[in-house]
């Protein structure tokens, strides 16, 4: 029995190719309370995208004329909206290759709806604001972000992140001084720890560092402290992480 859309409900416009899939999992959402808008050509959904501006955006890898990789590319020009990439791609590199193109997360087929239909719930709260702390701005080191504008400067120069960036660097600048692994990092930014294992923190991570402008050898904001995970410094100074 499907569940009523309530004016609140999730809003998700969904990119897949493959009819059939698309529309089962469509289904299933609706039933859950989602929102769907479901589109099979790259073109239509990015232009889905810009028109209703939905919470998440699923977007599958092997599309037709565009790979779900530059379609996330062209909407990184945009929005900022959250994007899942969903694909049968299961390598280390595709994983990179999305999270590097500007994904914030990234789902193998076949998947569980009901682990799909988690992971939308969870970046709508965060695309939403309705996680993390009640503080709307925080500042260290000429580093400041403002959590209701969701924006972030850098001596006074804006810096161009994707969702899950910067909800990392909020994370991160929360606990500024004191090292978090990397568990506790996917918690607080995603709200499931269950692949923090599998290094896609890591490429988030390079990521704000490289919009930072933190040399790559030596980072001097986001530093990794040995055996334990990532730190946020505001002092810049050789303290035996790295």
């Amino acid at each position: 029995m499907a569940v009523a859309l309530t004016p609140n409900a999730p809003h998700v416009v969904y990119v897949e190719d493959d009819v059939r899939l698309g529309t089962l999992t469509a289904e299933y959402l609706r039933r859950e309370g989602v929102r769907v808008t479901l589109e099979h050509e790259p073109r239509a959904g990015i232009a889905a995208v810009l028109r209703e501006r939905p919470d998440v955006v699923l977007l599958d890898v092997n599309l037709p004329d565009m790979s779900g990789f530059e379609v996330c590319t062209v909407l990184r020009e945009h929005v900022d909206t959250p994007v899942i990439m969903v694909t049968a791609r299961t390598t280390h590199a595709d994983r990179v290759d999305g999270l590097e193109g500007g994904a914030d997360d990234y789902v193998t087929k076949p998947f569980a709806p009901r682990e799909l239909l988690a992971r939308i719930r969870a970046q709508t709260r965060r695309h939403r604001h309705q996680v993390g702390p009640v503080d709307d701005e925080l500042s260290a080191g000429g580093l400041t972000l403002h959590l209701k504008r969701r924006d972030a400067t850098l001596h006074g120069k804006a810096l161009d992140l994707t969702t899950y960036e910067f909800d990392l660097l909020w994370t991160l600048l929360r606990s500024v001084g004191t090292p978090l692994t990397r568990e506790q990092l996917v918690d607080a930014v995603r709200g499931n720890a269950e692949e923090a294992f599998d290094r896609s923190i890591d490429v988030h991570v390079s990521n704000l560092r490289k919009k930072l402008g933190d040399p790559p050898r030596q980072p001097r904001w986001v530093k990794t402290v040995r055996g334990v995970g990532y730190m946020l410094s505001a002092v810049h100074d050789d303290d035996g992480v790295s």
